[in-house]
């Protein structure tokens, strides 16, 4: 998905009216916020690459690196990935299986359920967390040391960010 927004199309004085607080398009405001969420979560992806080629850890690509984070210590199913947040891609069954067979993750069958599968870190994985959690440290220090975003701005992006999110989520349960 590779949103070219409305204001891009206009001359650039067009653009920053309509995009100026209070302006008419709403369409430009919103189509800006989705093409900006896209590459901001590209950007990260670079971000992760990036730091991983100069820790020399090159077997595993970013996607796998913050499920990794993202899963932590918990123990979860495959099918908890997704509604839990921790994956938002739609190839997760290739990505656990490279993870299991390069040593990231355990997997087990439940106990209860066969067809269900429990995965949690290894020690390797518990690494590799550890790599994108301290990653994720020093951006958010240099971010707060360097003014760029601080803990009022912070909150006030999540807090659209969230309402965005339940939004969407209405939307697709029909719930107006």
């Amino acid at each position: 998905m590779n949103l070219q927004s409305p204001a891009a199309l206009r001359p650039a004085s067009q653009s920053a009216a309509a995009a100026a607080p209070g302006g008419d398009d709403a369409v430009a405001r919103y189509t800006d916020t989705l093409s900006l969420v896209e590459r901001l979560h590209r950007l990260l992806l670079d971000v992760i690459k990036d730091e991983f080629e100069r820790l020399g850890l090159l077997d595993v690509n970013p996607v796998q690196a913050l499920l990794l984070f993202n899963i932590g210590d918990n123990e979860v199913t495959a099918g908890e990935l997704k509604t839990r947040g921790y994956y938002q891609g739609s190839n997760v069954s290739y990505n656990l299986k490279k993870l299991v067979e390069a040593g990231y993750m355990h997997h087990q069958r439940c106990e209860v359920d066969r067809r269900a599968v429990r995965i949690r870190l290894t020690e390797k994985g518990r690494q590799i967390r550890a790599a994108v959690a301290a990653l994720f440290e020093r951006h958010a220090g240099e971010l707060s040391e360097r003014s760029l975003l601080g803990a009022q701005d912070a909150a006030l992006v999540t807090d659209g960010l969230r309402r965005i999110e339940r939004f969407w989520t209405e939307q697709i349960r029909y719930i107006y």
